[in-house]
């Protein structure tokens, strides 16, 4: 099995010194990069190199720079997706963001984790669980997302907030660890 398939399997796998893992990480990387770089007014070419750059899209979407994400093809967004500036996704597993998903500015996706074990840890191994946004949600400024957590429909995610255990449909929750505190 490659370190790649284990990453995509939710194994732990080598990141810091896999040859292939390391050349889409550059890759990634430069898309990004030249993204960033971009005049906001250059909307064809901004949206030319999302399309290049993420799993799939949908045909209205906007991400504002600057934007980082690791390798960006296992990004998928559904019609309608806004991020304000310094979105940053870590990717080594699946990022699915539904219809109408709102996020305000530094927010952060993280699919990677380390192992607890030191040992595990500074051989570069790590692990990648999925995060899924459902449609119609709305996360406030300066939200982490963490590892293997499921934002679901109609839901607001307040400032702040870190997201640790998987949040369910129709609710406003917020805090750390990010909790419900009533019905939207």
């Amino acid at each position: 099995m490659t370190e790649k398939e284990k990453m995509h399997a939710g194994l732990l796998y080598d990141a810091n010194y896999n040859e292939e893992l390391v050349a889409d990480r550059t890759k990634c990387k430069d898309l990004c990069y030249k993204y960033n770089q971009l005049l906001p007014s250059k909307t064809e070419e901004q949206h030319t190199i999302i399309k290049q750059l993420f799993g799939s899209t949908k045909m209205d979407f906007c991400v504002t720079a600057p934007f980082w994400c690791d390798y960006g093809y296992n990004i998928e967004i559904g019609e309608n997706f806004y991020s304000n500036h310094n979105c940053v996704i870590l990717d080594g597993a699946k990022v699915t963001f539904g219809d109408n998903v709102f996020i305000a500015p530094d927010c952060g996706f993280y699919t990677a984790g380390h192992p607890l074990d030191v040992e595990q840890r500074n051989h570069g191994l790590e692990y990648a669980y999925p995060i899924r946004v459902g449609n119609n949600v709305w996360i406030g400024g300066g939200v982490k997302v963490m590892p293997g957590v499921t934002i679901s429909d109609n839901t607001i995610i307040g400032g702040g907030s870190i997201v640790t255990k998987d949040i369910p449909s129709g609710v406003i929750a917020v805090g750390n660890p990010c909790k419900v505190i009533r019905k939207s």
